[in-house]
């Protein structure tokens, strides 16, 4: 094998002329004092949105879909449904992120991509098309088996970028979630039920009009294949040679700043993930936070279109899409202007503790707004989506941050693994007890303790804070700051 040597002032690197990972470690290397690698943020930007985008597509439009399979018995039974085809993604990436993780960490992170990028293609595709309700629940259920890129995505932005841009790399994956779960339920509200909305470019008759909530998923599928494409030229990070070459532990060694750090990491080669409390403490942290939003997203779509009457704000997918477009505007602005300063003064876990305690009473006045009208319900809900939604991703951002820092290259596509089944089988729980219990509100409009849909909100409210607590010692461990942690 051969070798290249770059000018080291402490010890000769060594890295090895036909693995993928080495030309990554290289390239990092050499281009030190350098600003971020755009290209870089641009590749995780389109993987992360194009997993994401279908993921929370139907909530607009769900409610109307379901009521058109005609399975529901009554009009307050839809929300109940409807919460069972949103979770059946969830539960199939629940079976499937350890394996996926497992993959990852032995034949790369790039085959992983590509083929949760396919899985999108195909079964998003497939749902678009559903005539009835379980060929949507199966086709959900299928694209989250397939689909399981974010564990080793995140692995992927910590590995792509040198230790100084890792924050901004994790805050890519984050920020471009996020984005994809507002974007996603834009597109579903625009673009779902084309020929009624827009029958001057839609005739009736047509295929849209048979299949009116394809168009959404057709649009996702045209940019999956777009991505797709674009993926055969990235690059892999894994290396193809055994890794405990005491030349890489040393090099790493000295990339972290201390000798010491490789003889620590030869300990560590076969940690037992489930015992790395740093790990694991953030991973049930980010379950809790991530039942939270995925169950707030859900009801907040199917919350906007339930009629007045149920307490809701009988908004058309038309509107809900409008809050939302806002809403994914503002958190890209939020992402790229202000997140990175206000982490660096507070913190990625201190910025996450203020963010969900904010969050407690805003959610709290959605009922309330409901009581408004006209322009002033459409701003008033708006900028309580942006707020939100720019909390909610500041929570998450920094949970990325500590759970990609508490485990070693090698071992990071499991952990990340480990972190989307709980994540998964959290979020799988969501929409559909969400549902339920949107229900279930939409039938106590009278009741004297938390009538209607505050009953909904106050239950989101005791899981936020649930994970708020989570956020405190002695539940939360970081992982103890190498030299150059203290450096950076």
């Amino acid at each position: 094998m051969g070798e290249d040597n770059v000018k080291q002032p402490l010890l000769e690197r060594k890295y090895y002329e036909d693995c993928p990972g080495c030309k990554v470690d290289q390239a990092k290397e050499l281009s030190e004092g350098q600003g971020v690698p755009v290209k870089n943020l641009l590749i995780i930007w389109i993987v992360v949105l194009c997993a994401a985008l279908p993921i929370s597509s139907l909530f607009p439009f769900l409610y109307f879909m379901v009521r058109d399979f005609n399975i529901a018995k009554t009009e307050a039974d839809i929300s109940s449904y409807a919460g069972y085809v949103g979770s059946a993604y969830m539960l199939g990436r629940c079976f499937t992120s350890v394996l996926w993780g497992i993959i990852a960490d032995r034949y790369g992170r790039k085959p992983v991509l590509i083929i949760g990028i396919i899985s999108v293609i195909i079964f998003n595709t497939l749902f678009g098309l559903s005539t009835n309700f379980w060929m949507a629940v199966i086709m959900r259920f299928l694209l989250g088996v397939f689909n399981g890129l974010l564990g080793p995505v995140k692995a992927y932005a910590a590995e792509l970028f040198r230790e100084e841009h890792q924050a901004i790399g994790l805050s890519t994956v984050s920020a471009a979630w996020g984005i994809g779960l507002i974007i996603g339920p834009a597109l579903g509200g625009y673009l779902a039920q084309p020929v009624e909305k827009y029958p001057h470019v839609f005739p009736k008759d047509s295929f849209l009009d048979k299949f009116p909530y394809f168009l959404p998923s057709f649009i996702i599928t045209v940019f999956a294949v777009v991505v797709a494409i674009v993926c055969i030229w990235i690059p892999e990070t894994l290396h193809n040679h055994n890794c405990s070459d005491e030349s890489i532990d040393n090099a790493e060694a000295l990339e972290n700043g201390s000798s010491g750090a490789a003889k620590d990491k030869i300990i560590r080669k076969n940690e037992n993930l489930l015992l790395n409390w740093p790990l694991m403490s953030s991973i049930i942290a980010y379950c809790v936070f991530s039942l939270h939003d995925i169950a707030y997203q859900e009801v907040f779509s199917l919350w906007a279109v339930s009629p007045q009457r149920l307490g809701g704000l009988n908004f058309t997918t038309d509107d809900v899409g409008n809050v939302l477009a806002i809403s994914g505007l503002a958190l890209i602005i939020y992402q790229l202007t202000t997140y990175p300063s206000v982490e660096k003064d507070f913190g990625p876990i201190g910025i996450a503790r203020i963010s969900g305690m904010l969050s407690i009473p805003l959610l709290q006045s959605y009922p309330f707004i409901a009581l408004l009208s006209g322009l002033a319900l459409y701003i008033v809900i708006s900028i309580a989506s942006i707020l939100k939604n720019v909390l909610s991703t500041t929570i998450i951002t920094g949970l990325f941050l500590l759970q990609n820092r508490a485990v070693e290259q090698h071992q990071r596509g499991a952990a990340n693994g480990i972190s989307m089944t709980g994540m998964s089988l959290f979020k799988a729980i969501g929409p559909a007890t969400g549902g339920v219990i949107l229900t279930w509100s939409q039938k106590r409009l009278d009741a004297s303790f938390l009538p209607g849909t505050h009953m909904v909100f106050s239950i989101l409210n005791i899981v936020e804070g649930i994970g708020i607590l989570m956020l405190f010692k002695p539940f939360l461990a970081e992982k103890k700051k190498t030299h150059s942690d203290q450096l950076h």
